[in-house]
């Protein structure tokens, strides 16, 4: 079965982030599908064009990545995000589950501080069969028209963490989008997620930002994560 890579940016990035993440992607070998509001040259590009960043466009451009790719499974790439080699190893054992990395630390970039902690699942750390979350965002993309969420919304809105972003880990009764399953694995070393001044979501680095306190909190310094020459990098 086949593997591939989609991509998607708001063409907002500080270029050295960009550059750094974008070149974690390339090291995997994997085609990629990439979709931008502006012309890159990154895998196979295609341009949404006349939108602005927000939730409903960010929906749209990973429709059309899905669209274009004609891969088996897919790994979710974003553009802030640092991927170790070995996260792409990784093959979905099954079509109709949602594969999602937990060995990932968020970065207080370009603070010395990173942190992590129990069953940190993210939209960007997901592996699974390329038709099952099409059919899925297909779904949330007419959910989200039903709601008439802003197009030109350029932060995050309340309610897409309420139903949740990550599909098959908020059940309908918890006040989630669908009833879809979801799977955690680890790689054998850790993504870093970079939270900078221009995340979409909440940069959710210090425990003041969460509602519900998460388990097993882990605070370190950019040297102490395994796999990874953070300091060097980035010139720090």
């Amino acid at each position: 079965m086949t593997k591939g890579i989609i991509y998607y940016t708001d063409n907002r990035l500080d270029k050295i982030i960009e550059d750094a993440c974008r070149k974690t992607i390339s090291a995997s070998g994997l085609p990629i599908t990439s979709c931008s509001l502006k012309p890159i040259d990154f895998g196979d590009n295609i341009v949404l064009k006349n939108r602005n960043r927000s939730y409903p466009t960010m929906v749209d451009q990973i429709i059309l990545c899905l669209e274009n790719s004609r891969e088996d499974y897919v790994f979710f790439c974003e553009h802030d995000v640092l991927y170790h080699k070995s996260h792409f190893d990784y093959t979905p054992p099954t079509d109709d589950i949602y594969y999602y990395n937990v060995n990932n630390w968020r970065w207080q970039y370009p603070l010395d501080r990173i942190i992590s902690y129990e069953r940190l699942t993210s939209l960007s750390m997901l592996c699974c069969n390329r038709e099952l979350v099409l059919d899925h965002f297909k779904r949330r993309r007419a959910f989200v028209g039903k709601l008439e969420w802003s197009i030109d919304r350029a932060r995050e809105p309340r309610f897409a963490r309420l139903y949740g972003y990550e599909p098959g880990t908020k059940k309908k009764k918890r006040g989630g989008f669908s009833d879809e399953d979801f799977i955690q694995w680890r790689s054998k070393y850790p993504d870093v997620d970079i939270r900078h001044k221009l995340t979409f979501t909440k940069a959710k680095t210090q425990l003041k930002e969460f509602k519900h306190l998460p388990k097993l909190w882990k605070e370190r310094t950019i040297d102490q994560i395994t796999g990874w020459n953070l300091r060097q990098m980035f010139n720090l």
